[in-house]
C-alpha cells in the first residue's frame, strides 16, 4: 500500500515562481501531493489562521529561499514566508529548504531587475537565511537542484520517518471483519475471566467451609474415648481419643487393616474397634479385597485431605512459635499410655501421636 505524502510547500511568490513550478512538478512526478498558498495572498490573521491549518494537515514542509523577503505580517513584523517557517519548525514538521546561491542570485537580479532584490529589509532576510541554513536545508543555482532535492528528501521522509500520508480508498484493508473478531475474543475473554472469578471465589468458599468441617469434626473425635487392652499395650490398659489415634497412626490406616484370620491383636482392634468409628466421619471406608475372603479398611479421600489440613496445621503452629520465641518449636506433646506397635503378618503400626 503506497502513501502519498502531502507536502506544504512555501516561498516568496513573485521572485521564484519557476523554482515553486519546478518543486511541484517534481513533487508530482514523486507520487505525492503539493500543497502551498499559490491561491491566496498573504493577508490578514485570518489567512495565517489557515495557513498554519495547511501547514497542520501536510506530512513535509518545504522552504524556498531566494532573495526577497517576503510580505509583512504587521503585527509581528515579521514575513509570512518566516513565520510559516517557524511554526513548521515549532510543530516539528519534517522539513527540508532550498537556498539560492550568491552568485545564482546576482544573475537573476543582472537578467530580471532589482524586482528579485529584498531593498527593505535586508537584515532580516540575512538572519532568516541564517537560520535556515542552520537546520537541514541545501543550495540551488538552478530548477534542476530544486528537483533533485525533493526527490531525495522525499524518498527519506518516506521510507525513515513514521508519517501517515495519504491511500487510495480501495486500498485499506477492510478491519471492520477484524475488529468484530477482536471484540468477540475480548469478550469471551471477559466471560473466561468472570467464570474463572467466580469459581475462585467458590473454591476459596469450599475450602474455609471444609476447613471449618475439619476443625469441627477434629473437636467431635477429641470427645470420643477408645479404651485400649493391655494385651496390645505392653500389659496395661489405657485410653485415647479417636483423634489422636487416627492421626498418630495415619500409616497404618493408610496401608489399610483388614480382618484376615492372619491378622494380629492389634490390626484386629483397629478393624474393629477404631475404624468403624472413624468411617461415621467419612474418614475410612470399609472394601472388599478380590481374590481373598476378608476385607479392608482404607483411608478416603476425604481421610486423606483431613490428615493433610492437620499437617498444614502442625506446619503453621511451629512457624509461629519460631517467629514468636527465636527457636525451633517442638510438637504438641503425646497424651501417655497410647498403643505401643506390634508385630504385625503385613503391617507396621507406629504409636498413636497427639497432634
Amino acid at each position: 500500500m503506497k502513501r502519498k505524502l502531502q507536502v506544504f510547500v512555501s516561498s516568496t511568490f513573485l521572485d521564484l515562481i519557476s523554482e515553486r513550478q519546478a518543486a511541484v512538478s517534481a513533487i508530482l512526478k514523486a507520487g505525492h501531493i503539493p500543497a502551498g498558498m499559490e491561491l491566496f495572498t498573504a493577508g490578514d490573521k485570518s489567512q495565517m489562521d489557515t495557513i498554519k491549518k495547511w501547514i497542520d494537515e501536510s506530512d513535509a514542509y518545504m522552504l524556498i529561499l531566494g532573495g526577497r523577503y517576503g510580505s509583512i505580517e504587521p503585527i509581528s513584523g515579521i514575513s509570512y514566508t518566516e513565520l510559516e517557517y517557524d511554526y513548521a519548525v515549532e510543530q516539528d514538521k519534517p522539513l527540508f529548504a532550498v537556498v539560492i546561491t550568491e552568485p545564482s542570485l546576482e544573475l537573476k537580479i543582472k537578467a530580471n531587475g532589482t524586482t528579485f532584490f529584498e531593498k527593505e529589509h535586508p537584515q532580516a532576510l540575512k538572519l532568516f537565511r541564517t537560520k535556515v541554513l542552520s537546520n537541514i536545508s541545501s543550495f540551488f543555482d538552478d530548477e534542476k537542484d530544486i528537483r533533485l532535492a525533493v526527490h531525495e528528501s522525499l524518498s527519506d521522509f518516506a521510507s525513515g520517518r513514521e508519517l501517515k500520508g495519504w491511500v487510495r480508498a480501495d486500498e485499506i484493508v477492510d478491519t471492520k471483519p477484524l475488529f468484530e473478531e477482536i471484540k468477540k475474543l475480548s469478550d469471551e475473554n471477559q466471560r473466561l475471566k468472570e467464570t474463572l472469578a467466580e469459581q475462585e471465589k467458590k473454591a476459596i468458599s469450599n475450602r474455609t467451609s471444609q476447613a471449618d468441617n475439619f476443625v469441627e469434626i477434629t473437636n467431635m473425635m477429641k470427645s470420643i474415648d477408645i479404651k485400649i487392652p493391655a494385651k496390645i499395650n505392653n500389659g496395661k490398659d489405657a485410653s485415647s481419643n479417636l483423634f489422636n489415634i487416627f492421626v498418630g497412626n495415619r500409616d497404618t490406616l493408610i496401608s489399610g487393616v483388614t480382618n484376615a484370620a492372619s491378622g494380629s491383636d492389634l490390626e484386629a482392634f483397629f478393624y474393629f474397634n477404631v475404624c468403624p468409628k472413624l468411617q461415621v466421619h467419612g474418614l475410612v471406608e470399609n472394601e472388599k479385597v478380590a481374590g481373598v475372603q476378608y476385607r479392608r479398611y482404607a483411608i478416603t479421600k476425604f481421610g486423606s485431605e483431613f490428615l493433610a489440613d492437620h499437617d498444614r496445621r502442625v506446619f503453621k503452629f511451629k512457624q509461629e512459635k519460631i517467629k514468636s520465641e527465636g527457636k525451633v518449636a517442638s510438637a504438641p506433646p503425646s497424651p501417655p499410655d497410647q498403643p505401643k506397635p506390634a508385630k504385625r503378618n503385613k503391617q507396621n503400626t507406629t504409636n498413636t501421636l497427639d497432634k
